[in-house]
């Protein structure tokens, strides 16, 4: 299995600690240059398993869509590879990964996926950290409901 990671999800499972996580559910994890080059400005290194692949081509609705290089060349390179899920929490990235008929997952979905995966314990103290360390921020409603889907209530 294939996952194509955009910056924001990856950064926030590498600040704290659990990007082998990624590769324990898809066993290949691959990003594009740019979003290799976004990492590198705040970590030191990354993970030798994580494949750093450039897209062929960038199509013109993809490259006009106002995204920023990382969620561009992912949603690219997506496209061209049709990896079983795109890791990504731009919302306009999301959507329009989706437009591509790609199957697209958010931290916080692949979050509840490693809960009920029993790779993680309890998924509240998971986000908690990644907010503290990996400067992610969520809507409370959104919180309240991804928590309550997995028996979990937001604080």
């Amino acid at each position: 299995m294939l996952v194509i990671s955009d910056t924001s999800p990856l950064t926030a499972l590498l600040l704290t600690q659990r990007e082998f996580l990624l590769r324990q559910i898809f066993h290949r994890v691959a990003i594009p240059p740019a979003a290799r080059g976004e990492l590198l400005r705040v970590h030191a290194s990354l993970p030798a398993w994580i494949e750093v692949i450039a897209p062929r081509v960038i199509p013109q609705g993809i490259a006009e869509a106002g995204l920023d290089p990382g969620e561009t060349e992912a949603i690219a390179l997506a496209v061209e590879l049709q990896p079983d899920a795109v890791l990504m929490d731009e919302r306009l990235g999301r959507r329009l990964a989706i437009r591509h008929g790609l199957s697209v997952t958010g931290l916080l979905g692949f979050l509840v996926l490693a809960k009920q995966r029993k790779m993680i314990p309890a998924l509240v103290p998971v986000i908690q950290e990644m907010q503290d360390k990996g400067n992610c921020w969520f809507s409370r409603d959104l919180l309240v409901e991804v928590c309550r889907s997995v028996g979990e209530a937001w604080i």
